[in-house]
């Protein structure tokens, strides 16, 4: 379910009468998604996506997103670009929501990764952050390293409901994680999805067959911060089959077609088993407080947190980044 907040046809012609898109052809909601109402929307211009941004949303961020994606897509990389209105606005209000509308991207997400996924996955996140460059708006990642104690502290009443000692056991991976964590200024910064799963990727078969990036979508999660953390995440949200293995055959295509287009440094690469504990960290404790705090009948359904232990442990034994397929 991802429409919270219905819009009347009225309302909707009356807002699109700001821009320069023509006549309103077609007009559905979207039920992919969790935190925004979107719309599939069809006009005499082509189709678009209409997001109207719910109350988990902080207004005063909307400019960090929208900005970052009209510089990457100005610098090339297939993603959703803000339309402009005639004032030149891409931000407006709409059923007492900010609200804007992108251009609609062509292509599915992969229900099952192959190998052959990974590698133009990991050229795409390579072209995601050298895109970026140059965009000067910076914004903190609030779900990073300083933001998981307090929400691990939130879990802390009712964590173990959900598996006994769990909380003592996250406990300590958070303290270990946070003394080996990189220092400021150690590791290459910029601009990153952070929240780059499957469901973000969209595919097209290419000349030869093979599976090809058609766009990068969400970036609602987008944030200042290391890149090799991002791609931490990838080797969470795409490397690991249903029995909960690593695939290292993913991992090093993932990561051999980001090295080509951006290389890793040698400092990323020695972080990398710890950045992949953070990232696996960081959604097994957002996917916690979902689990113990989404009351019964709530729209949003919870995923399981404990997918996210089980990568915590296999990354925590991983010695070295030639244990992940550098």
């Amino acid at each position: 379910m991802a429409v919270y907040t219905e819009v009347t046809d009225e309302a909707l012609r009356t807002f699109l009468a700001d821009y320069a898109l023509g006549e309103l052809l077609a007009f559905r909601g979207i039920a992919e998604g969790v935190e925004n109402s979107n719309y599939a929307l069809k006009t005499e211009a082509g189709d678009f996506i209409l997001t109207l941004y719910e109350k988990r949303v902080d207004p005063a961020e909307l400019p960090y997103f929208l900005g970052l994606m009209d510089h990457m897509a100005q610098r090339g990389l297939a993603c959703p670009t803000p339309v402009h209105a005639k004032d030149g606005q891409a931000l407006r209000m709409l059923a007492g929501r900010p609200a804007a509308i992108v251009t609609f991207l062509p292509g599915v997400w992969p229900r099952k990764v192959r190998p052959d996924h990974c590698a133009p996955l990991g050229r795409a996140l390579g072209q995601m952050h050298a895109a970026g460059e140059g965009f000067a708006i910076q914004r903190r990642n609030a779900l990073g390293p300083s933001g998981w104690r307090p929400l691990l502290d939130r879990c802390r009443s009712r964590g173990d409901e959900v598996q006994p000692g769990l909380i003592a056991e996250l406990d300590a991976a958070l303290a270990g994680i946070l003394s080996a964590w990189p220092a400021d200024g150690a590791l290459p910064r910029g601009h990153i999805h952070a929240d780059l799963f499957p469901d973000n990727v969209f595919f097209l078969p290419g000349e030869d067959g093979k599976p090809r990036v058609s766009g990068l979508i969400d970036f609602y999660f987008a944030c200042t911060d290391l890149h090799a953390y991002d791609i931490a995440i990838c080797l969470n949200a795409w490397c690991f089959e249903a029995d909960y293995s690593f695939n290292v055959t993913k991992a090093r295509a993932l990561l051999s077609a980001y090295d080509a287009v951006r290389p890793i440094a040698m400092e990323e690469r020695a972080a990398l088993p710890v950045l992949a504990r953070g990232a696996a960290l960081r959604f097994l404790l957002t996917r916690l407080y979902d689990w113990t705090h989404t009351p019964a009948g709530a729209l949003v359904t919870r995923k399981d947190p404990l997918e996210y232990l089980r990568k915590l442990r296999f990354f925590a034994q991983a010695g070295s980044a030639s244990a992940l397929g550098l």
